[in-house]
């Protein structure tokens, strides 16, 4: 049995995709772009604000941008998500009964994603009741962004628990590879933004469907694929 789990926000616990791309598109109609389609945003997050910004400026300007834009984009993307981040944001389907049922079994949880660390602790506050979580992390200035082990390894000595006794729980190659490079095992679930593929190249240890499939991961009593 695990003593902790560990989970990604966007597209793990958070529904966010349809308020990524409305606040991504909004954010660039202002800056006088045209919009993305809300697809492309599945493979445009992940990494962080600053990339994002990025990743949308080269789809919308194949002649380049500047740093200036980049922190134009950012900016306005930025004010607008805070003004009301829970703007098309919803949980999954089931995965409240599974952390409270995880947490009636003692296992400590934690979040870590590379959204800003306000708008995350906002989110996790909205969506999730306040004893849920024993750490909340987002991405901040002094802490280098997943797929760096650094923000994981970081709440495994909060909490008290070793890396190999950790579940890290995510569904892009991104935290495929922050589990593994800090030594804790993985899982990849599919109802996320990424596909099955992804999750296997990024050797996720475990791929799973439904919420209710991580909890006998994390009691130990099997392995899903």
């Amino acid at each position: 049995m695990y003593q902790a789990c560990i989970f990604d926000l966007d597209g793990t616990l958070a529904d966010t995709l349809d308020s990524i791309a409305y606040f991504g598109n909004s954010a660039l109609e202002e800056c006088r772009y045209p919009a993305i389609d809300r697809e492309k945003y599945r493979y445009l997050v992940g990494k962080g604000s600053e990339r994002l910004m990025r990743g949308m400026l080269q789809e919308v300007s194949p002649k380049g941008y500047t740093e200036d834009d980049v922190m134009m984009l950012r900016k306005i993307y930025e004010n607008l998500y805070e003004q009301d981040p829970m703007h098309f944001v919803d949980q999954y389907t089931g995965m409240e009964e599974v952390l409270r049922e995880l947490k009636e079994h003692g296992m400590k949880l934690a979040v870590l994603s590379n959204k800003p660390h306000n708008i995350t602790s906002r989110l996790i506050t909205m969506l999730y009741s306040p004893d849920m979580f024993d750490i909340c992390y987002g991405q901040r200035f002094n802490v280098e962004r997943k797929p760096s082990p650094v923000g994981a390894l970081q709440i495994a000595k909060e909490l008290g628990v070793e890396p190999k006794d950790c579940l890290y729980i995510g569904d892009t190659d991104i935290d495929m590879q922050t589990g593994e490079a800090a030594g804790m095992d993985t899982v990849g679930v599919l109802w996320g933004f990424r596909c099955r593929n992804e999750l296997e190249q990024s050797h996720a240890k475990h791929i799973v469907r439904d919420p209710k499939e991580i909890l006998p991961i994390a009691m130990g009593k099997t392995v899903a694929v």
